[in-house]
């Protein structure tokens, strides 16, 4: 009885350690073996420059899509509802557009969601260093370079148990 007590004692104290994010991930939002993420260094839509590694010590929302993917276009204008209610958390938004021409993501943006500025892989390159296995594919970076979070699939953003879950990253 006592081996119970203690056994369920520890447990209930690792429990208790463990960081909230990781018990209560939103669906489709998994933990993955932390990795350093891949260069990424590419112009955004206004032509200028950007590079992850420059924006370390914070959490980064590393997103790809392209227009022609219907979960994409269909999640896009949550997205950028979720940047606006997330603009003071602390968490950098990195939107990559996936081996479409500027004019293509200028069209589509300026219909579904026209605030938001993302960065250009025109030639696919930056996206088959982080190999997502389809898209619309999301990573959480963490502030020292790390994938830890990856989301596969479309998904509603703006809803209260992502921006919870985001909120807390970036605390």
């Amino acid at each position: 009885m006592k081996c119970i007590l203690v056994t369920i004692s520890t447990l209930l104290i690792l429990l208790a350690s463990m960081p909230a994010t990781a018990a209560e991930l939103p669906q489709g939002v998994i933990r993955v073996a932390a990795r350093p993420a891949p260069a990424l260094q590419l112009d955004n839509l206004d032509g200028e420059a950007y590079d992850l590694e420059s924006s370390q010590g914070r959490w980064r929302f590393v997103h790809f899509w392209a227009s022609w993917c219907g979960p994409c276009r269909k999640e896009m204008p949550g997205i950028d509802r979720m940047t606006r209610l997330l603009a003071d958390s602390g968490i950098e938004f990195v939107l990559v557009n996936t081996a479409e021409t500027e004019d293509t993501v200028f069209t589509f943006l300026g219909i579904v969601a026209p605030d938001l500025v993302p960065l250009l892989d025109s030639d696919g390159v930056a996206t088959d260093a982080w190999q997502p296995r389809g898209l619309p594919a999301t990573y959480l970076v963490d502030p020292d370079g790390l994938i830890q979070y990856q989301a596969l699939g479309g998904r509603e953003w703006e809803q209260p148990e992502y921006l919870e879950f985001l909120r807390s990253l970036g605390k």
